[in-house]
């Protein structure tokens, strides 16, 4: 008896009640949204970006929801209102407009105003609506007054008024369901209880080149004449070139001074001959390091003026960023804390086991002096951005911290929003697409391995589709300076005009390694490597740029097509469509804007004809299925008609085994093939 009675006296502990107890809305799914907010969205300036998010609430009250985006910087929001998809998903939009950084985030709540003017509409309706209901609206509205000013508040409490002093039901209904006044009650909300979404999201965005760019990848040492070598001067002479096939983007291998310690010779023999020139990644001698030029290429004066004479041809100039560097860099000696050193004292070189690149060391980014390195390499990157650089591509960004690359690129992108930073990490995906996250703007792909229609099919949908495609843009490089993909070392011309035409229309970013691929360069180091005889990489090459087997011509025809049709511009609206064929692949791209569309067809096997029925996505070429279309071929001028969901095609690697269709809407007859858009 006496323990139940001090149970009794025992008060109960006080129970903590939810700090939003009357926040009903609930906010869900929100996309895009990466890692929970940890990593930001990337978009070009005037994209639209569109939100989506599951908004509902208890019960059978309606619910608004409110985007709020704004300039990162900007003190004040600006508002975008929700409007349902379906099952309780809703989507709004805002345009992205300035280079930097943008931020959003969300709120919804109950909207009891919404709620009684649907409620008040199906009573009248069933002719069940009294007084007390007009009311209640009148009481909503005034509310909605007082959170209003100026004109808008005379105008909703003449309105409220009007409700409750009207003659009779059906004056007072009238006056209640009037649409403008009640445009102007929603424009101000109850929010006392929305729920707000508890992160703010951010979008990066760059400069349109940074979806959409052809980049061209060419050794200046190349470039002299009669084996002698080149420099940036020699290099000017074959800028009109590169810029005539279209290319927009002029991509350059290390320019830094090379060392002479373990220089690999030709074809990568570790024992070199006096005059080899070396593995231009193998940076830093005597003449310096990462800010010095190899001055076998010219001086940094000369460099400033490739970069003028590049851009007055239309091209950008890209660096190659490789942050390692040879034994006879000043950083070995003077700051032997940033590399890692060996059991007998001996720095550690580069090793992919079984490779070895006894030419190569790499920085040591667990050094106690992590910061002072960090420092140092950031200096690297702005000593370039100084002399006029806004690309650089990234050796092995993959073999250095994630943290380290978010740090350097989102500090620099803080002053110099215009940078590109192309990822070049064929590694795992996962470990790609982190890099992606942390800040590189393009990304290296599997692409150059990825052969038979499925597997263009399967990995392309990947990364052109959400979540992927919001942090992650592919750029297609058919060949490298390091990789001979096996599909090329048959040295066929359809070959190459296959994975070119994939690679360009596939990818709003693509590449290629010039000009050993437009000239066929095809054989392999040896039988089932994909490394190339004679290497570029560790010798100077003699290229004949008037052969009349190059791909110039179909190269500059390809950019033409690329540069005129806005819909091979961006990769968000590719879609494939089904052939009956594996030896054919077929998919298109549509401009958003204009709604007009690119179908391509390629035949992958480079060696037979093949023919085959597609069975075409009538709604993704944006085509009425009651009339018949034109589908002209821009690469050969030909123009077929087709009607219906299916059509049939015939591609030869004798000939050009592609198609490259624009589809042309109502056409009047087969004779005329007039089209109106």
């Amino acid at each position: 008896m006496n323990e139940q009675r001090s149970r009794a006296q025992t008060p109960e502990p006080a129970v903590e009640f939810p700090a939003h107890g009357r926040n009903r809305a609930v906010i869900e799914s929100v996309a895009p949204e990466i890692d929970a907010g940890r990593f930001p969205i990337k978009r070009v300036v005037g994209d639209q970006v569109t939100i989506e998010a599951d908004i509902f609430a208890d019960g059978h009250d309606v619910v608004s929801g409110i985007l709020k985006y704004r300039k990162a910087g900007d003190d004040d929001w600006c508002e975008s209102l929700f409007e349902p998809i379906v099952n309780d998903r809703w989507s709004a939009s805002f345009t992205v407009s300035a280079l930097g950084r943008y931020q959003y985030t969300l709120l919804a709540w109950v909207d009891h105003l919404k709620s009684w003017r649907r409620d008040i509409q199906k009573k009248v309706d069933a002719g069940q609506h009294t007084i007390v209901d007009l009311r209640i609206g009148a009481n909503l509205i005034r509310e909605s007054a007082e959170r209003a000013g100026g004109a808008d508040r005379t105008s909703l409490e003449y309105w409220s008024d009007a409700i409750t002093g009207a003659s009779d039901l059906g004056s007072a209904t009238q006056i209640a369901l009037d649409d403008r006044l009640m445009s102007i009650a929603l424009s101000y909300p109850d929010l006392r209880f929305a729920t707000h979404y508890p992160r703010v999201l951010e979008v990066v965005v760059d400069r349109k080149r940074a979806e959409f760019s052809s980049w061209y990848e060419l050794f200046p040492r190349s470039t002299g004449r009669d084996g002698v070598h080149g420099t940036f001067r020699d290099m000017e002479k074959v800028l009109p070139y590169v810029a005539s096939m279209g290319f927009d983007v002029l991509y350059l291998p290390p320019i830094h001074p090379i060392g002479r310690s373990f220089r690999k010779g030709k074809n990568n023999v570790t024992e070199s001959e006096p005059d080899d020139t070396g593995s231009p990644w193998a940076i830093g001698g005597k003449e310096g390091g990462h800010t010095s030029i190899n001055p076998d290429l010219g001086t940094l004066d000369d460099f400033r003026h490739l970069v003028t004479a590049a851009a007055d041809a239309g091209l950008e100039i890209a660096m190659d960023a490789a942050f390692q560097t040879s034994p006879d860099h000043p950083f070995v000696t003077e700051h032997e804390e940033w590399f890692r050193k060996r059991p007998d004292g001996t720095i550690q070189y580069a090793e992919n086991p079984p490779k070895k690149y006894q030419d190569i060391y790499p920085f040591e980014f667990e050094t106690d002096a992590w910061r002072e390195l960090w420092t140092e390499l950031r200096g690297i990157f702005k000593f370039w951005i100084d002399q006029g650089i806004r690309i650089f591509r990234v050796d092995n960004p993959h073999t250095k911290p994630f943290v380290f690359w978010e740090w350097v690129i989102n500090s620099l992108k803080a002053d110099y929003p215009d940078l590109i930073f192309l990822s070049e990490a064929f590694t795992r995906p996962k470990v790609m697409y982190r890099l992606a996250k942390a800040g590189f703007t393009q990304s290296y792909t599997y692409f150059t391995w990825r052969n038979a229609s499925w597997e263009l099919r399967e990995y392309l949908t990947e990364v052109t589709s959400p979540p992927v495609s919001d942090f992650f843009r592919p750029n297609l490089w058919p060949n490298t300076p390091d990789i001979l993909s096996e599909y090329l070392q048959s040295g066929q011309r359809s070959a190459f005009v296959v994975r070119l035409i994939l690679a360009a229309t596939l990818g709003a970013s693509y590449g290629i390694y010039g000009p050993a691929f437009e000239l066929l360069e095809h054989t392999p180091i040896e039988q089932g490597r994909e490394e190339y005889l004679n290497s570029e990489k560790y010798q100077i090459r003699q290229w004949d740029l008037d052969r009349s087997d190059s791909l110039r011509d179909m190269i500059e025809r390809i950019h033409e097509i690329r540069n005129e049709n806005a819909e091979l511009q961006t990769n968000r609206t590719l879609q494939f469509h089904n052939v009956d064929n594996p030896a054919l692949i077929a998919y298109s791209k549509s401009d958003r804007n204009t709604g007009q569309t690119i179908l391509t067809v390629v035949n992958v096997d480079a060696y037979n004809v093949h023919t085959g029925w597609i069975d075409l996505d009538l709604d993704a070429l944006g085509v009425d299925d009651s009339r018949p279309f034109q589908a002209h071929d821009l690469l050969t001028d030909e123009r077929y008609m087709w009607n219906g969901s299916r059509a049939f095609v015939r591609l030869s690697p004798q000939d050009i085994p592609a198609h490259i269709l624009k589809i042309r809407h109502h056409v009047r007859t087969e004779q005329d093939f007039d089209y109106f858009m």
